[in-house]
Order: C-alpha cells, then sequence, then structure tokens
C-alpha cells in the first residue's frame, strides 16, 4: 500500500491519507492516536509533504534515538540547498540565518557548540536562577492583581513573557527592544499559506533581522557581560565565528531559548490540571515536580518534531532502507509515545521510573539549552501551583487550541485561559 502524508504549511507529517482521512483541527489539538496509528504500520515511513518535497518519516523510538546520532544524517542546510536534491525550502528568514549549530555538521558543529558552550555555561544559567524566580513572582502577582474569578490568558500572561524575558537579559537585548522583537519573532513563526500571510511574515522577518544586526553593533561597540558580547569576543578569538555565523546563532538561540519553554510550561499546566489526581501529589510534594518534568516533557513535548536532516549514504533504519539525498523527518513526539519503549505510553505518569525522552533529541545535537529550560520549567510550575492552589481551565479542555506553530514545528498554545482563584498568601 503506497502511503501519503499532508501537512499544514509544508513542516513536516500530519496524518497517514489512507488510514485516517485528511488532517483536521482536532487532529492538531490532539495528534497522539495519529502517532499510534501510524506506528502500527512500522516505524518508519516514506512520505510526500503537503509542499511537494518527499521526505522520510521516523516514529517509532529506538529509530528515532539511533537516527538523531547518525552521522549518515546531514543537519547542513545550506549544502542541502546547493544539492539539487530539491529536499527542503528555504524560509525564513534565509540562508543567511542558516549557519548555527542546528544546520550544520561536523567539524563546523563541534566548533560552533564549542564557542557558544563557553559563553553558556551551567554558572552563567545559574547565575539567572534569582532574577527568573523574580520576574515569576513579578508575572504571579500581576495576575492575581485581576481578581481570583478573571479569566486570564496564561500563555500572553506568564508562559511567553517568563522565558522571553529570560532569554533577552541573558542575550543582553535591551528593554526597549524586546516588545518589538518579541512582536516580530511571533509573526515571523507563523506558518503561511497565502501569499499576503508569506509578506507579513517577510517583513516581520526583515525587522527581526535588521534589530539583530543593530544588536550586534551595539556589543561591538559598548560590551557588557552578557551572552552576544561573550559570542563577539569568541567571534574574535583564534577560532572565528563568522558574522553569518554569530547572527545565525544568536537568532537560533532567541527563538530556542523562549518559544520552547513557553510552549512547555502551557502544555505542562494542562496535562497537570486534566489529572487532578497528580496534580494532588505535586502540590503535597513539591520536591518531585523535578522528577514529574521529565515525564511532562515526554508526554506533551513542545517539539514535536527534530529540526532539519536528510541523508548523505544510504541508511537502513527499521526494516526500511532510507537512499541518500532524501530528508528525514524524526518525531520526537511519536517516539515518546512509543508503546515498546514506555508501559502505558499514552498515559501521564509522574511516578514513572526511568522517564527517559528524546524532547530535547539526542547525540551531538542534544539541546544546550536543557539546564535552562528544565531550570524555568521547574520554578515557574512550582511557583504557579503554589501561589493558585484553586487554579483551573476556563474552558473545557475541547475548547483549547494547539495552533501555535501550527501544531507542528513547535506544539504550543496559542492562548490558554484560566481563572487562577484566590492566591495563597506569602509563606513566613
Amino acid at each position: 500500500m503506497e502511503t501519503s502524508y499532508a501537512t499544514a504549511g509544508g513542516a513536516t507529517l500530519v496524518t497517514l491519507i489512507e488510514v485516517l482521512g485528511a488532517w483536521g483541527a482536532h487532529d492538531r489539538d490532539n495528534p497522539f492516536p495519529t502517532y499510534s496509528e501510524v506506528r502500527k504500520h512500522g516505524p518508519v515511513h516514506r512520505v510526500t509533504l503537503v509542499d511537494g518535497h518527499d521526505a522520510w518519516l521516523v516514529v517509532g523510538y529506538d529509530e528515532a534515538r539511533a537516527a538523531l546520532n547518525d552521522a549518515r544524517m546531514s543537519k547542513d542546510m545550506l549544502a542541502a540547498l546547493a544539492s539539487g536534491d530539491a529536499v527542503v525550502a528555504e524560509g525564513l528568514p534565509g540562508p543567511a540565518f542558516a549557519r548555527h549549530m542546528l544546520s550544520v555538521d561536523p567539524p563546523d558543529h563541534s566548533r560552533l557548540r564549542g564557542l557558544v558552550s563557553k559563553a553558556f555555561t551551567p554558572r552563567r544559567v545559574e547565575e539567572l536562577r534569582p532574577r527568573v524566580r523574580m520576574l515569576i513572582d513579578e508575572l504571579l502577582e500581576a495576575i492575581a492583581a485581576q481578581g481570583p474569578d478573571a479569566r486570564v490568558d496564561l500563555v500572553s500572561s506568564f508562559a511567553f513573557p517568563l522565558p522571553f524575558s529570560v532569554i533577552c537579559e541573558l542575550l543582553g537585548v535591551p528593554d526597549a527592544d524586546r516588545g518589538p522583537l518579541g512582536r516580530g519573532l511571533t509573526a515571523l513563526l507563523v506558518p503561511t499559506t497565502t501569499p499576503e500571510e508569506y509578506a507579513r511574515a517577510k517583513e516581520a522577518s526583515d525587522l527581526v533581522v535588521g534589530m539583530l544586526e543593530d544588536l550586534v553593533r551595539t556589543k561591538q561597540r559598548e560590551p557588557d557581560d552578557a551572552l552576544v558580547s561573550g559570542l563577539i569576543s569568541a567571534r574574535d578569538g583564534a577560532e572565528r565565528l563568522s558574522t553569518q555565523e554569530l547572527l545565525s546563532t544568536i537568532f537560533q538561540l532567541i527563538v530556542a531559548g523562549h518559544d520552547t519553554t513557553a510552549s512547555f510550561i502551557g502544555n505542562a499546566v494542562v496535562a497537570l490540571l486534566t489529572h487532578p489526581d497528580q496534580l494532588a501529589e505535586v502540590r503535597t510534594d513539591p520536591a518531585s515536580l523535578q522528577a514529574a518534568v521529565e515525564e511532562l516533557l515526554r508526554y506533551d513535548a513542545p517539539v514535536p518534531h527534530s529540526t532539519f536532516r536528510y541523508t548523505v549514504a544510504d541508511v537502513e533504519l527499521g526494516d526500511m532502507t532510507i537512499p541518500a539525498g532524501a530528508q528525514v523527518i524524526i518525531s520526537l513526539a511519536a517516539a515518546n509515545r512509543d508503546s515498546e519503549q514506555y508501559p502505558d505510553a499514552d498515559g501521564l505518569d509522574l511516578d514513572r521510573p526511568r522517564a527517559r525522552h528524546l524532547a530535547f533529541g539526542y547525540g551531538i545535537h542534544h539541546c544546550l539549552g536543557a539546564p535552562l529550560a528544565r531550570m524555568e520549567g521547574q520554578l515557574a510550575l512550582a511557583s504557579l501551583l503554589q501561589k493558585f492552589p484553586g487554579l483551573r481551565l476556563a474552558v473545557p479542555v475541547q475548547e483549547l487550541h494547539w495552533s501555535h506553530g501550527d501544531g507542528l514545528v513547535l506544539r504550543g498554545l496559542s492562548e490558554l485561559p484560566v481563572v487562577p482563584g484566590p492566591a495563597a498568601s506569602p509563606a513566613k
């Protein structure tokens, strides 16, 4: 049986047409039955994307883990664009911003990751903890000020501004630039299906590119202790970052540093509020939240599919041979729900003894910002649940829509209406 897939926005897999029918809004909100059905037909599939590109889809855990660590699956997007294999569209902001860690192979990857790691140290991340706590307290106080019965959008009031503020402070983005930059990034990352939508995204892209170029020029004239200055310093050392690599890296860090964490916070809150027994356990034992975050990441990963890869040689994976020159899409969300790896894979179990997951990837491209994301997620959830013990959804869960990123490149809520309930008194 020939299998064919359709996509929304041309980003990645959404459904197996002959098995499940057309992809609709419900599937974007709850794609996990789709993943389960696709896995029944095997861990690896040849697919056709809605933009016309052919690709191979990986949905099994073992196969996904192997693919993520296979050097024959290149991430060099510029080489792919130049190959003539037509495996990927350029997208926005375009090739000029496609020279960061997630779009190159060794040895360039090793050099770039090493340079960024020097400026993105665990010490620097840990130094952010008091500031993260302060930002959380400020945001939660603003929510409390709206009243216990107010309908509050937890995305715009908490989940988005927290990690965006943190990554801007880490990078050294001036306060006055954060609002326009945030709005530009939001518009840039919206999937486009019409010329008018693309024009709006291109305008936002040009704004973001210009702002980042201005940021680099400012930090070159007036260096500080923030990450952009650290990257510029590394660029001036013996191992240089080119201007393209510098701008690409800053763009990648901003997107990865806020959007994924914002999506995770929203996804985790919904998971907890719809599993009240397990929510009660976390409230009773806040220390358990560190382990709970790992299960929440497995259960509803904010990045459901890996970033771009294509084969530079034939690769045997599962019972399939993926030919050279093929685009490969690794479904992290599907792998994280593989029943061969996890008992009751579709269930949330905060006591799961081994919540190994692929939410941060695997291998040499494992997310560099994972410690920061974990720290922000743990503090955000702990403080939110402590501040508002009566927090509840303001709408039935069926009315929530994972439309941010179209549920594909990212899986996030564009809005999360909640009623906070009475705020708890500060501990004495």
